[in-house]
């Protein structure tokens, strides 16, 4: 377990140009070890290594406090990161031992599951896209197959996964908060169908301690009485109030601020990057509401169109890099009856989604309508396409249009959800190699 050294010097360390902790002092080293790493691989302490970028990029010394974790202690230090050449030059000074302190979002969210079963548990770990990458031999022979036959396969092409008691299902919680779950119900797809287990898993973090995935358990229904009940809708909503929207909000004043040149003249360009950390972080502040309030509260008249535009904009750094164009047709304004940060969210997912699927230099095309009932924005691609077969499909919870689609499969179904909560619909035309169109409908205004 790493501990305070035994003087007060610094303790020293050097990273590489491609992030890798290429030596250290055995204090250091200790902590890299019990993060998951060695010495010559990735630097695996977030903060530190956060540093240590900052400073490589800006090409001048950086000193910040950070936080590390190591076994069984948090560590509070004092990091100066300096570059010399290819590397940067680490010192940790005031290297304070104190107890960890107690992850309440996690706790929340089931992250704790020292009360789950662990009797005839059957083992399974799965990617950060949920395809499964290991499986236990007494949950495959549970399954009907071989855990060859199942490895790469998503987790709910093997479960079917329902809603607990509440109404509410624990893995969507935790891939949102990136946290461990327990007590999702799952019904296998084969072997023994009908036959209902209760899935739990804990979160692996990658090197550079980025989500990675879940390593979990599976055990009878039956087997699952021990295990903590799921946190309330209202406690999860105000614990995420406090974690995530408060300093959202900072964000977005700072980041207004610095765009509106409140502070004294700037770069033309640092402002358009301002503008554009707002639009970011008001877009999340809006996911953060929709996950936790009605959103079938609190419609007024919007305007379609500019919203659109407003999508357009957090959607293109991804669309840029691949020379992926946009194309606006119909009226400049387009009044409707919704919620604006709901729409906005509906917007992105569509938008992005059409990006994502679009071959290079192509071009993303929104279509705005009116009749005297409804008012529609079309996003159209010029991808594959989606196969009649599963234009249904890809709007269930964890479902994506391929075996090899990347993300969790929640976005379609979310977005669904959102629209009907205002009055309205999203539906889709495609064929295969003939793109996709989909289609956010809304009562007009």
């Amino acid at each position: 377990m790493a501990s305070a050294p035994s003087d007060p010097r610094p303790v020293l360390g050097r990273v590489d140009r491609a992030g890798r902790l290429v030596a250290a002092d055995p204090e250091l080293a200790t902590l890299q070890m019990e993060a998951g790493s060695t010495v010559g691989a990735a630097l695996a302490l977030p903060q530190v290594a956060a540093v240590a970028r900052l400073a490589r990029k800006l090409g001048i010394p950086v000193s910040r406090p950070a936080l590390a974790a190591s076994a069984k202690h948090d560590i509070d230090m004092w990091v100066r990161a300096v570059p010399e050449g290819e590397e940067v030059a680490l010192a940790l000074e005031g290297w304070t031992v104190r107890p960890p302190r107690q992850a309440r979002l996690a706790a929340l969210l089931g992250g704790d599951n020292s009360t789950q079963p662990v009797a005839e548990a059957g083992e399974w770990a799965a990617d950060s896209d949920l395809k499964l990458t290991s499986l236990s031999g007494s949950l495959a022979e549970r399954l009907g197959a071989e855990p060859a036959d199942l490895i790469g396969q998503p987790l709910t092409r093997v479960f079917r996964l329902d809603e607990n008691e509440a109404g509410e299902m624990p893995l969507i919680a935790a891939l949102a908060a990136r946290h461990g779950f327990s007590g999702q119900p799952a019904i296998a797809r084969s072997g023994d169908p009908g036959a209902t287990l209760m899935l739990s898993a804990d979160v692996i973090f990658g090197p550079d301690g980025s989500f990675a995935g879940f390593s979990g358990r599976a055990v009878p229904s039956g087997d699952s009485a021990t295990q903590p009940p799921q946190p309330s809708l209202a406690a999860i909503d105000q614990v995420l109030n406090e974690a995530l929207r408060s300093p959202l909000d900072r964000i977005i004043d700072c980041a207004e601020r610095i765009a509106d040149r409140a502070d004294g003249p700037l770069r033309s360009d640092y402002a358009v990057y301002a503008t554009d950390i707002s639009a970011a972080a008001r877009h999340l502040l809006s996911v953060i509401h929709s996950m936790s309030e009605d959103t079938g509260q609190g419609h007024r008249t919007i305007d379609l169109a500019a919203l659109a535009a407003e999508a357009v904009v957090l959607v293109e750094p991804s669309a840029e890099p691949r020379g992926i164009r946009f194309a606006i047709e119909g009226d400049e304004s387009l009044p409707a009856s919704g919620e604006e940060r709901a729409v906005i969210q509906i917007l992105v997912n569509l938008i992005g989604n059409a990006v994502r699927h679009s071959p290079a230099g192509g071009t993303v095309t929104l279509r705005f309508d009116r009749t005297s009932d409804l008012a529609s924005v079309t996003v159209s691609d010029e991808g594959p396409g989606i196969a009649p077969a599963d234009q249904q499909r890809i709007f269930e919870r964890f479902e994506r249009a391929g075996p090899d689609e990347g993300g969790t499969g929640l976005g379609l179904a979310i977005s669904r959800r959102l629209a009907r909560s205002m009055g309205g619909d999203i539906h889709l035309e495609s064929a295969p190699e003939l793109g996709a169109r989909f289609m956010l409908i809304l009562p007009s205004a």
